[in-house]
């Protein structure tokens, strides 16, 4: 059995860097600035790696889509943590739900789609995206 979002968000979650520690369920949820139904909050930024990498949830409501893009410059690994849906990445698809993992290149076109009860991603960017 896989833990709900609300779980792994609720108070006591903590994301510790050398700069200190933050409770993840604090942090504010933002609008995806290109995709409706797309929110992201950002746990591990630029700021706190040197530009290495950044981890962010990124939470797709029911039938959402990231639709297909690339990121020319970064690595990209998803972690499905709740709800289900698929990924296209490059010419196969994937089946998303809780425990299944992606890598994806950098320069490698790739779309995600929520199911029916949403979809929430673990994303991790490298170097960071933000």
């Amino acid at each position: 059995m896989h833990a709900s979002l609300e779980t792994l968000l609720s108070e006591g979650h903590a994301v510790h860097t050398v700069a200190g520690c933050r409770d993840a369920g604090s942090l504010p949820w933002k609008a995806h600035p290109v995709f409706a139904g797309v929110e992201l909050k950002h746990l591990v930024t630029a700021a706190d790696t040197d530009g290495a990498l950044s981890c962010h949830l990124v939470r797709l409501k029911p039938g959402a889509t990231l639709a297909s893009h690339v990121h020319e410059g970064q690595w990209e690994l998803h972690e499905v943590v709740a709800g289900s849906g698929t990924a296209g990445l490059a010419a196969q698809q994937i089946a998303y739900q809780p425990g299944v993992a992606a890598v994806i290149p950098r320069g490698v076109t790739h779309e995600v789609t929520a199911g029916e009860a949403g979809l929430c991603l673990f994303a991790k960017f490298f170097p960071a995206l933000l």
